[in-house]
């Protein structure tokens, strides 16, 4: 005897909503914990965040341990400003390119973060090169395989709510 298998987020099985739209097949929605506000301030704060400790951290390797001067405020400054600006670029373009591109965009920008960070402490510029390349590749394949991943089964979701006939049922 067969039964049917309840759907997340009822205790019956019973379908929550008509099965297109955002919701997809399973007739369920994600909560939306924060409000569009919120997703707006963080989308532009989380860059400048990130890029506030990116440029303090610049400019502790450059001074090597010394004094703090006015010099190396502003070179810590000028490197948050750099740093999140290139972000807003890096993720305005991103947008509109395929997953290649997007991970490949992502993945050099994050290893000529660690680059720029890597050659101020002095080390060898081979070492700086392999290390720069080691993380972009790295972050490239591991958001390539994301965005496969997400994407396929956003398309396979998005054709099964289109046509629903030519799905399995088994």
């Amino acid at each position: 005897m067969a039964h049917a298998v309840p759907t997340r987020g009822t205790s019956t099985g019973a379908r929550t909503g008509a099965g297109t739209g955002a919701s997809g097949a399973s007739g369920h929605t994600p909560p939306d914990v924060f409000g569009a506000r919120t997703h707006l301030l963080a989308k532009w704060a989380m860059p400048l965040a990130i890029g506030l400790v990116y440029g303090y951290w610049a400019a502790s390797i450059r001074r090597h341990g010394g004094p703090i001067t006015g010099w190396n405020l502003l070179f810590g400054f000028m490197t948050v400003l750099a740093f999140a600006l290139l972000w807003y670029v890096v993720r305005a373009v991103a947008d509109r390119l395929p997953r290649e591109g997007h991970a490949v965009l992502w993945g050099a920008f994050a290893g000529s973060a660690l680059g720029f960070l890597y050659s101020g402490s002095g080390v060898a510029m081979f070492t700086c090169v392999l290390v720069s390349l080691l993380l972009a590749a790295a972050v490239t394949a591991g958001l390539y395989y994301h965005y496969a991943t997400h994407q396929d089964a956003e398309e396979a979701r998005a054709a099964r709510t289109r046509n629903p006939a030519r799905t399995r049922t088994t």
